[in-house]
């Protein structure tokens, strides 16, 4: 039976401003020529993911055909397929990621790309439990990214930005734990105030988590990322009329992620990684850790510069690594992209 031809949805105007309307960014295999032009034009396309410090990155791991490795923050798949052409059809990627939906779409795209089962082996899980990617296995090369994929921010469905109406849920596995609306409901003001200054280093900690519970006690809903944005803006109505829209839009970004770091326990869990990678690694391997905000980076850091003085890093950065200007002009979401490494000692005894 012949399937019937469903029409695209048509748009108001030039461009297309719903999510789901998107086709051509949304499918940008099949629009290349579009999706190069709004890269070049300084944007990301919504749906897809721009990789971030590639060059860097491989240039770093010095990835062999042959090797064994593992991206433990798979995404939209860029990093994994760079690294995957390094290998040129020899030894094996291991990849993680918490995300069920986008690492399905992601093992089908690098599945047509010639990358199946006998290259590469996906798994959802949290790249906490690392050691149990591949038990027994130890990776030559191992990478974290460990920023939010602009798929999941882009899709107002996921909550994770404040720029488009959506439930409030900022959770990375939907399938899992408990949307952030839920969360807000149970954190008092001195609770909401310390997960602020601790996740994002919010200046106006205070004042906003007064306003979040002034607002649910009043029994207002706080159910959306709109809900949540204007309850931001009203914490801030006292910031000067010049100051306050650029105020009101840095406090909901770090408000937005200190409630991302929170409902994922995303600390807990990258201090999990640090700890047991030195386990999975081989003596002499590498790996290349980016970050996005100072928490994460300061337990890189110190996770390094700690297991290099007991001896089983050989080598850490000394100073970050950053984009280039290009590179953040190319891709504005890059611009607070730090990169460390750290390399396994060649005689340090193995971690179990």
């Amino acid at each position: 039976m012949e399937q019937e031809h469903k029409r695209r949805v048509r748009y108001q105007g030039t461009h297309p401003r719903n999510y789901r309307e998107k086709y051509k960014e949304l499918n940008p295999e099949k629009y290349q020529q579009d999706v190069e032009k709004i890269i070049r034009s300084g944007k990301t396309p919504a749906g897809m993911h721009i990789p971030i410090c590639v060059e860097e990155i491989l240039t770093f791991l010095d990835i062999q055909p042959g090797q064994i490795g593992l991206d433990a923050t798979l995404g939209y798949g860029g990093h994994s397929r760079r690294m995957l052409e390094k290998l040129q059809g020899q030894g094996h990627l291991y990849a993680t990621d918490v995300d069920p939906i986008e690492s399905e779409k992601t093992r089908a795209r690098l599945a047509q790309a010639g990358y199946g089962p006998e290259i590469l082996t996906i798994r959802c899980m949290n790249f906490a439990r690392l050691d149990q990617v591949a038990p027994g296995v130890k990776f030559d090369f191992v990478l974290a990214d460990l920023g939010v994929s602009s798929m999941q921010i882009d899709n107002p469905e996921r909550g994770f930005t404040f720029k488009q109406d959506g439930p409030l849920d900022l959770r990375l596995d939907p399938t899992a734990g408990i949307p952030a609306a839920q969360r807000l409901k149970e954190l008092n003001r001195e609770e909401l105030e310390a997960m602020l200054v601790e996740n994002a280093d919010e200046p106006y900690a205070p004042q906003i988590a007064k306003a979040i519970r002034q607002r649910l006690r009043k029994r207002k809903p706080i159910d959306t990322t709109r809900q949540l944005a204007e309850t931001v803006e009203e914490a801030l109505d006292f910031l000067p009329a010049k100051e306050k829209k650029e105020g009101v839009k840095k406090a909901c970004q770090r408000t937005f992620q200190a409630l991302r770091i929170d409902v994922n326990s995303e600390f807990e869990v990258l201090y999990s990684f640090l700890e047991k990678l030195p386990g999975v690694l081989k003596p002499g391997g590498k790996v290349a850790v980016l970050t996005f905000h100072s928490g994460e980076d300061r337990l890189v850091k110190k996770s390094f510069q700690a297991l290099a003085r007991q001896g089983i890093y050989s080598g850490v950065a000394k100073e970050v690594i950053r984009p280039s200007a290009q590179e953040c002009f190319q891709n504005p979401r890059a611009r607070s992209t730090k990169m460390r490494w750290a390399i396994r000692g060649e005689k340090s005894q193995d971690i179990e």
